[in-house]
Parts: C-alpha cells; sequence; structure tokens
C-alpha cells in the first residue's frame, strides 16, 4: 500500500504526539487526545469556570435559583414542619401527630436508625447509658422510661430535628419521615422498660 505524503505527515506527528504524551511525569497528562472529552462546550450545571462564565444567568451561574415558594420534588415533609427554634416553638410542636402507622417495617427501620445515631448517648437499651456517657464525655442521658412520659410524639420529633438542652440537632441527617420511624422504636422502650421491672419485682 503506498502512501502519500499527507498520510506520511499526520502518522509522524500522530507518533510524536503520542511519545510526547506519554513521556511527561508528573501530574502532567501530556497532550490531550480529544479535549473535548473532558471540557465540555457547553455549560455544565454543577461546573463553574472563571474563564467561562455563563453570560444568560444572573451572577455567571449555570443553574438557576429556584422560584421563590417552590418544594424539590420529594422534599414536601420537609416543608411540612417548620417550627421556630424557641420555646414557643417547642410547645407548638405538641400538636404534631406521627404521619406513619407502626408497622413492622417502619419499628425495623426506626431501630437501624437509631442504633445509627442514637445509642452513642442513649444506649441499646434507651437507659442513657451509651459509649460516650459511660465514658464520662457527656452527662448522664435520661432513660426513656423516665422521659417519655413526660413528652409526647410531637415535642419528641421537635427535640431530635432541632435539638434540645444538650441533644444536638438531627434534622439535617434525619429526614422528618425518619424521625418519625424512629419514635415508633423509641416508643417501645415504654413497654419494655415496664416489663422489665415488673419481672424483677415478681422475682423478689
Amino acid at each position: 500500500m503506498k502512501l502519500n505524503k499527507i498520510s506520511i505527515a499526520i502518522l509522524v506527528s500522530s507518533s510524536i504526539a503520542m511519545f510526547a504524551s506519554c513521556s511527561a511525569g508528573g501530574d502532567n497528562p501530556g497532550m490531550e487526545y480529544a479535549p473535548n472529552m473532558y471540557h465540555s462546550f457547553a455549560y455544565e450545571p454543577l461546573t463553574q469556570e472563571a474563564d467561562k462564565p455563563n453570560t444568560i444567568n444572573a451572577n455567571g451561574m449555570n443553574m438557576r435559583l429556584p422560584a421563590e415558594k417552590t418544594i424539590a420534588r420529594g422534599q414536601l415533609d420537609y416543608a411540612t414542619y417548620n417550627l421556630p427554634k424557641t420555646a414557643d416553638g417547642y410547645e407548638a410542636a405538641s400538636a404534631l401527630k406521627n404521619t406513619l402507622p407502626a408497622t413492622a417495617y417502619n419499628l425495623a427501620e426506626g431501630k437501624r436508625l437509631f442504633n445509627i445515631n442514637c445509642t452513642p448517648c442513649h444506649g441499646e437499651d434507651g437507659q442513657g447509658n451509651g459509649t460516650i456517657v459511660a465514658d464520662g464525655k457527656y452527662p448522664k442521658v435520661p432513660s426513656y422510661a423516665d422521659r417519655l412520659p413526660t413528652i409526647n410524639d410531637g415535642k419528641a420529633f421537635y427535640s431530635i430535628k432541632y435539638g434540645r438542652n444538650l441533644m444536638g440537632a438531627y434534622g439535617t441527617v434525619l429526614s422528618p419521615s425518619q424521625i418519625w420511624q424512629v419514635i415508633h422504636y423509641i416508643n417501645t422502650f415504654k413497654t419494655s422498660t415496664v416489663v422489665a421491672v415488673a419481672d424483677t419485682t415478681v422475682k423478689k
């Protein structure tokens, strides 16, 4: 097969480019074979390039801000619970009711989430003797047997979502639905704790 001068020139240039790329050291990737595969000509939603500002949207942003008073899909439950972080907000939370049924799934999921987020302080048995309490790094936490009779589900929801006293807020970690699942699970400590005390009394 005969090669003309242009074909030979292309072949030599490609070979030089290949060897130049392979010989580049350190973090230098060498010559890019197809730069449009790495640097999009279109505006990428989550990319802001200083040398390529968006001339259409405000502030050079590729993504536009959502319209005011709109709720993202799948986030309705976040907007439903919007209480002030005040004593009045805590009292107003009394009116909240658990929106989830106490099914086997919700209880199991509540237990899973509780074990991940709550046991360091409250302990697996809900007695307030978690690992950081046992290590002396945190004050004694009231047991659920003592605490739950003094509050309702709404106030428990508020305490988990916004934090209360020494307890931190978990509203950025757990969704409202997940908080209700946890509340279903911690409510089981009412029964289990009472039964354990009754059994002990009987044995005496």
